[in-house]
């Protein structure tokens, strides 16, 4: 009686179905496997990459009172954030930070050991983005010589070129030429960055295009950069700016024709003193200029408009330009990220016309972060510290002339790295190991040097913590050189005012990672992540290959 009843059960299910006219059938497959596919990958229709140049983390909590609702205070409340990120190498410089937050894995790697380094197979220095077998377009001037080509591994910008057949877009945006280039991956469809001097146009190279698009033309042509010539004041009282230091201090650097280093800013006084359009780089304006060309790509190239997912990747220069200039504890750094925070705002506002609500996803982060002056520092009793590289360099030079003979050993200093000339060392007849060892005690006997490490530790141990683990994921065989030096905490090479970054130190270090959008979660965490995370958490969002160099995981806590 049961097995009747089962029978006459399935029959009725089976004919009940059969009624169903086929195209009804196949309309409710294709429901069905929709919904499998929306459970196997996301689909925004835009992904928006954003690198603030020089971010601490601590500038989201320090101005958080300040902030609008619709900026930095949108992507932490509906979005998802990483309180605990950090690079895993170093040196933290520019280059290296956008290689690594683009391929998903450290310099060891993808081999962007800093923006400039020491080239031993062809005995000079090289930039990070420079290559002359390429020529620049919107300028007669060689600042568009520029390609991804030292770069050696894929982007997640390349995969998701790979992933769509070549149909998603890739548009890269950013002041400084590095913080275009290495975004936008190997097989961008373009990549722009602003040529300052008398100029004042963004341009490319003849790797993207032969001729600027027709639109990137109107936008120079219509100078709307020149709105930007006028005085730099504070977007509120600065009276009421408590999260920083004075605006009159000692520890801050000047433009030129500037007495002091205080508010308001005349730029238009300052001009042609100051390089012209390049002064707009050391002000807020530049981060304006910047996401007034961000909105114009995403309209004029039809970002997120179909349902093939495209890439905007846009980096903030001038937050990077400031620090360096003011220091981290300025009333001008205070009010770039106040107006930074409005130009987000602008940003996220258009993607929700334009896109929609709920159809992109947006991570933003930093290329490193920063040291407080030093000066600052040792006046309120907390241990820093100024080195001189060129009384290093001597003392050293003497070490080497009285233990060897010879000054020449060394071929070049540079990014805290010593390059030996090993044709000379083999000449005097000393194992390469053992030179690099007895500079590296000679070296460690100096004030304000920490740890000395040499190419033959690096390439005989496996580092897997602490600041050891940092050098060496910053370390690679082919480009780095034979003697690693860390300064002490808070102690760097550098002018008395102004900030600067590059060290393993945690202050430089220690930079957001905020993400917002479709397939993400709302929350927080406070587990470490870490910069190479970032790429196969997006690509496994997408549900696209990782990029081809990855040693990152996905964060899982931050994925729906």
């Amino acid at each position: 009686m049961i097995k009747r009843s089962v029978l006459v059960l399935f029959l009725l299910v089976f004919l009940g179905y059969a009624s169903v006219p086929l195209h009804a059938q196949r309309k409710s497959r294709n429901k069905i496997e929709i919904s499998e596919t929306k459970e196997i990958a996301a689909t925004p229709k835009l992904v928006v990459g954003i690198v603030v140049d020089q971010m601490r983390y601590d500038y989201l909590t320090r101005f958080w009172d300040r902030y609008g609702e619709g900026g930095f205070k949108r992507m932490v409340n509906d979005g998802f954030n990483c309180k605990n990120n950090h690079f895993n190498y170093a040196p933290t410089y520019t280059g290296p930070g956008h290689a690594s937050v683009y391929t998903g894995t450290s310099p060891s790697v993808h081999g962007i050991i800093g923006n400039d380094w020491y080239d031993k197979f062809d005995d000079k220095s090289v930039y990070c983005a420079g290559d002359d077998s390429y020529n620049s377009v919107g300028t007669a001037s060689d600042s568009g010589k520029m390609s991804p080509h030292r770069m050696q591994s894929t982007t997640m910008t390349d995969q998701l070129r790979l992933h769509t057949q070549m149909q998603g877009k890739v548009i890269a945006v950013a002041i400084k030429d590095r913080g275009a280039v290495l975004p936008g991956g190997h097989s961008a469809n373009a990549a722009y960055w602003f040529k300052g001097g008398d100029e004042g146009n963004w341009i490319t190279s003849t790797y993207y295009m032969d001729e600027l698009p027709t639109w990137v033309k109107d936008f120079n042509t219509k100078r709307s950069v020149d709105a930007y010539k006028k005085p730099w004041t504070t977007l509120k009282d600065i009276n009421t700016y408590a999260e920083s230091g004075s605006d009159k201090n000692n520890y801050e650097g000047l433009f030129k024709g500037k007495a002091s280093a205080t508010f308001p800013y005349d730029l238009e006084a300052l001009w042609d003193d100051n390089d012209q359009y390049s002064i707009l780089a050391n002000t807020p304006y530049g981060n304006s200029l910047t996401t007034d060309f961000a909105l114009a790509a995403l309209d004029k190239e039809s970002l997120g408009e179909d349902n093939i997912t495209d890439f905007l990747a846009v980096s903030y220069s001038s937050t990077d330009y400031v620090g360096h200039k003011w220091g981290v504890n300025s009333k001008e750094i205070q009010d770039t990220y106040m107006r930074l925070d409005q130009d987000l705002e602008r940003l996220f506002k258009r993607l929700d016309e334009k896109v929609g609500v709920g159809e992109y996803t947006v991570f933003l982060t930093a290329d490193h972060a920063a040291v407080h002056v030093p000066a600052y520092l040792k006046d309120q009793k907390i241990p820093a510290n100024y080195l001189s590289l060129t009384d290093i360099k001597n003392k050293l030079n003497d070490y080497l002339k009285y233990t060897f003979g010879s000054t020449e050993i060394i071929k070049n200093i540079s990014n805290n790295q010593i390059f030996l000339d090993h044709k000379v060392v083999n000449n005097l007849d000393i194992d390469l190991a053992e030179i690099q060892n007895n500079i590296a005690q000679e070296l460690i006997l100096y004030e304000g040097i920490y740890k000395i490490y040499t190419a033959n530790q690096m390439w005989q141990n496996n580092y897997t913590k602490g600041i050891s683990n940092i050098i060496q994921n910053g370390y690679n065989q082919k480009r780095s050189g034979d003697i690693l030096i860390v300064y002490d905490p808070s102690a760097i090479s550098y002018n008395k005012t102004g900030s600067t970054h590059g060290s393993p130190w945690i202050y430089d270090t220690h930079s957001p990672l905020l993400f917002f959008g479709k397939g993400i979660k709302k929350g927080s965490t406070v587990n470490r992540t870490e910069i190479p995370d970032i790429a196969p958490t997006i690509s496994a969002l997408l549900g696209m290959a990782f990029p081809s160099g990855t040693t990152g995981a996905p964060i899982v806590e931050v994925l729906e």
